[in-house]
C-alpha cells in the first residue's frame, strides 16, 4: 500500500521572504525516554555516536533558488503565521528524488472580508525542482505546469489513478488544487472534474486507501472558520498588537474525500464518522493497533488532539480520549501542530510526537501495544529539552544509523511578539535534533548547529511508502 501524509510550512516565522535552506538530511526528513519508558526491542545496530550530528548546507551548490512569500500586515492576520509545505517524489520515475515548495501570496493591508489571496506573479509561484544526473537540481516549475494559484499552505503526493506517476495535492486558503501527472513532465489541474477543491483554510493532507478498494482516498484538514476580519488582539500599545489565539475562532471539520475510481472523488467525512470540528494542521498515519487498518492522528491547535480508530468497513472512531492522547498528563490540551507517528521504542508499535508551543513541552506518547498510550514526554527528556521551544514540523528517523529512531524537529514561534511579552523565549529558533540513546532523548543540535539556521521552519511532508 502506498500512503502519503503532508503538512503545512512550519515556524511560522514572519518574514518579508524566506530564502530555503537545502541540508543533507532533508531528504532523509521528507523521504521518510527514561529506561521505563523504552519496550525491549531488536538490538540497534553499533552506530556513530552524537558526534555524526554535522551537516553541509548544500542549497546553494545544489542550485535550489526559492523565496518563500510570507506577507505582512499591519492588522496582524493569523494566516500571515503559517508557512508552506515541502514534498520530495520522483515526479518522472528516473529513480531521484524531486522537490516541490509550495508559495504564499501577497495581502493587502487591509484586505478585505471575503477575499481569496491570489498569485500576482513568478515570485509567488510553487515551485518543482528536478533532480539531475549529477545530484543538482533544475527549475522546472512552468514547463510542468505548476505554478499554482491562491495562498498556499500544504502538499501531498499519491498515484490516485494508479498509472505509476505521482500526483500532487495541494492546499491552500480558500481552495485546493489537484495536479494529474500526465507521465511526460508535465501535469493538468484536474481540480474541478476530481470534485476536490474544497473551501475553508485547509492545512495539512493525507492520501491513504481507507476502504482496502486499491485506490488513494484523500483526507484534508482544516484549520478554523476563519476570514479577514480586523480583529485587534493583544496589548493597545505601539508594536505590541499580536496574532489572535485560535480561541478566538470556532473548529471546521475535514474534508475526507473517497475514489470513485474514474478520476472523481465523493466527500465522505459524514458517512465514514470523520466530521468532528476541529482545528488541525498536521496529519500522521500508521496502524497503531496492528489489526491489518491504516488508522490517523490530528495535532489539533489549543483543543483536544484527534485518534481516529479504523474499524475496518469505511468507518473511523475518535479514540484519543480513552486511548490516552487527546491532552497532556495532567489533562491539559495544547497547541498541536506537527506530529508523526512511527516507532521509537523498537517494540514493532507505533509512537507519537506532537509538536506545540513553548512553556507546553512537546507531547511524546508511548504506545501501549494494548491500543492505549503513556505519556512519556517527562520521563524521555523530551520535555526537559522542549519547554522553552515552540516546535512545528517533526520526525523520527535514524541520523546516525544506530537502530534507534531520533527526532528532528523544525521551530520558532508563531508571535513575532512573543520578546516583548516573555523575554525568555525566542521568536526565531534553531532546529532540535533529540537523539535516541535507547535510554531516553538526548539534545545533540549544537552539533548540527552551524548549519542549523534559527529556524524559519521546514514542513513535515511525510512523503512515506509503505
Amino acid at each position: 500500500m502506498k500512503l502519503s501524509a503532508s503538512g503545512t510550512g512550519g515556524g511560522g516565522q514572519l518574514r518579508d521572504h524566506w530564502i530555503a535552506c537545502l541540508l543533507l538530511f532533508t531528504l532523509f526528513v521528507c523521504g521518510a525516554a527514561a529506561q521505563s519508558g523504552l519496550q525491549p526491542g531488536p538490538a540497534p545496530s553499533a552506530g556513530p555516536t552524537a558526534d555524526a550530528a554535522k551537516y553541509t548546507d548544500v542549497t546553494a551548490a545544489l542550485n535550489i533558488q526559492f523565496e518563500y512569500v510570507a506577507s505582512h500586515t499591519s492588522r496582524k492576520y493569523l494566516l500571515e503565521t503559517m508557512g508552506s509545505g515541502v514534498a520530495l517524489f520522483d515526479f518522472d520515475n528516473d529513480g531521484r528524488l524531486d522537490i516541490f515548495v509550495v508559495n504564499g501570496a501577497p495581502l493587502n493591508d487591509p484586505t478585505p472580508k471575503g477575499t481569496i489571496p491570489q498569485k500576482t506573479g513568478p515570485k509567488d509561484s510553487n515551485r518543482l525542482f528536478h533532480q539531475k544526473k549529477d545530484g543538482t537540481f533544475e527549475d522546472v516549475t512552468e514547463k510542468a505546469g505548476l505554478q499554482g494559484s491562491g495562498y498556499g499552505m500544504g502538499v501531498a503526493v499519491g498515484d490516485y489513478d494508479n498509472d505509476g506517476f505521482e500526483d500532487l495535492y495541494v492546499t491552500a486558503y480558500g481552495g485546493n488544487k489537484l495536479y494529474h501527472n500526465n507521465g511526460d513532465g508535465t501535469f493538468t489541474d484536474v481540480t474541478e472534474r476530481a470534485g476536490v477543491g474544497g473551501s475553508g483554510w485547509s492545512t495539512s493532507a493525507a492520501w491513504v486507501d481507507l476502504d482496502g478498494d486499491g485506490l488513494l482516498d484523500l483526507i484534508v484538514l482544516r484549520y478554523l472558520q476563519w476570514d479577514f476580519d480586523d480583529i485587534y488582539c493583544g496589548e493597545r500599545r505601539e508594536g505590541y498588537r499580536s496574532y489572535c489565539h485560535p480561541d478566538s475562532f470556532r473548529p471546521i471539520a475535514p474534508l475526507v474525500y473517497h475514489n470513485d475510481g474514474n478520476g472523481h472523488f465523493m466527500e465522505i467525512a459524514q458517512k465514514a464518522g470523520l466530521a468532528i470540528p476541529g482545528k488541525g494542521l498536521g496529519i500522521a498515519i500508521a496502524d497503531y493497533d496492528r489489526d491489518g487498518h491504516i488508522d490517523f492522528f490530528v495535532a489539533n491547535d489549543s483543543m483536544p488532539e484527534f485518534l481516529y480508530h479504523n474499524k475496518g468497513n469505511g468507518m473511523f472512531e475518535e479514540v484519543a480520549l480513552q486511548s490516552g492522547v487527546a491532552v497532556d498528563s495532567e489533562g491539559h490540551s495544547y497547541a498541536g501542530m506537527g506530529v508523526d507517528f512511527a516507532d521509537y521504542d523498537n517494540d514493532g508499535f507505533p509512537d507519537i510526537v506532537v509538536t506545540d508551543l513553548a512553556s507546553q513541552i512537546y507531547a511524546l506518547y508511548r504506545n501501549n501495544s494494548d491500543g492505549t498510550f503513556d505519556y512519556e514526554s517527562y520521563p524521555s527528556g523530551i520535555g526537559l529539552m522542549t519547554m522553552k521551544h515552540s516546535g512545528w514540523g517533526a520526525r523520527f528517523l535514524d541520523f546516525d544509523n544506530d537502530g534507534w529512531k531520533d527526532l528532528l524537529i523544525t521551530q520558532g514561534h508563531d508571535l513575532d511578539t512573543i520578546q516583548l511579552t516573555f523575554p525568555d523565549l525566542r521568536y526565531k529558533e534553531p532546529m532540535l535534533l533529540a537523539r535516541n540513546t535507547g535510554k531516553g532523548f538526548v539534545d545533540v543540535s549544537a552539533q548540527g548547529r552551524r548549519s542549523f539556521p534559527e529556524s524559519l521552519g521546514w514542513a513535515r511532508t511525510g512523503h512515506r511508502r509503505h
